[in-house]
């Protein structure tokens, strides 16, 4: 009797997790690209002395990370590493704000207290009766946040190639912030000019 029971269960927690991978926010990306550059020509590139993501003249973990990513990708396209004379500056910055939105709802049903909102308490134990509540409103906060990649023409001092991201930002990102930001990244330059392998 219970062996057909879990061959139900399992396939349901199968089609609920994949449910849930579906709806897993996503981070999107663009870029925008000067007409006029050429960025097959340049061969190197170095990190302004401060970039966006500096705090108070220090250099945070973030930092670290951006400069680890967007090497790897620039180094990918056939670009080397070079403090003195490079052809690109490369500078970069992120920000997260809260949101937050409020949701109303009706509460005037013979069902209201199902275990949601305010009236979760109920747990579904009982109903109120034809009660007019009104509208329960609910508050959701979250945080969004936004990345740039600036690739700049070191002696003309002009923006050749700019990198955005935008999306919700998870707590299992901010947990691990270097493997988001090496996956943002990654997707950003997807949108780049010149190719991996310097094609």
């Amino acid at each position: 009797m219970k062996a057909p029971r879990l061959n139900f269960v399992a396939p349901l927690l199968v089609c609920v997790a994949m449910l849930a991978a579906c709806a897993a926010p996503k981070i999107n990306t663009r870029s925008q690209t000067d007409p006029s550059a050429n960025l097959a020509s340049y061969k190197t590139y170095a990190f302004v002395a401060e970039p966006g993501t500096n705090r108070g003249g220090y250099s945070t973990p973030i930092t670290g990370y951006f400069k680890s990513a967007i090497s790897r990708e620039l180094n990918a396209r056939g670009y080397t590493l070079s403090e003195s004379s490079p052809d690109l500056l490369i500078n970069f910055n992120t920000n997260a704000r809260e949101n937050v939105d409020v949701r109303s709802r009706p509460t005037t049903t013979m069902g209201v207290g199902y275990g949601y909102g305010y009236y979760g308490y109920r747990g579904g134990l009982y109903a109120a009766g034809p009660i007019n509540y009104g509208t329960e409103v609910e508050t959701v906060r979250y945080k969004t946040g936004t990345a740039n990649i600036d690739v700049v023409d070191a002696a003309k001092k002009q923006l050749v190639w700019e990198g955005i991201a935008e999306g919700k930002i998870t707590n299992k990102m901010m947990e691990n912030p270097q493997a988001t930001i090496d996956t943002v990244i990654a997707d950003m330059f997807a949108n780049y000019p010149v190719k991996a392998g310097g094609q």
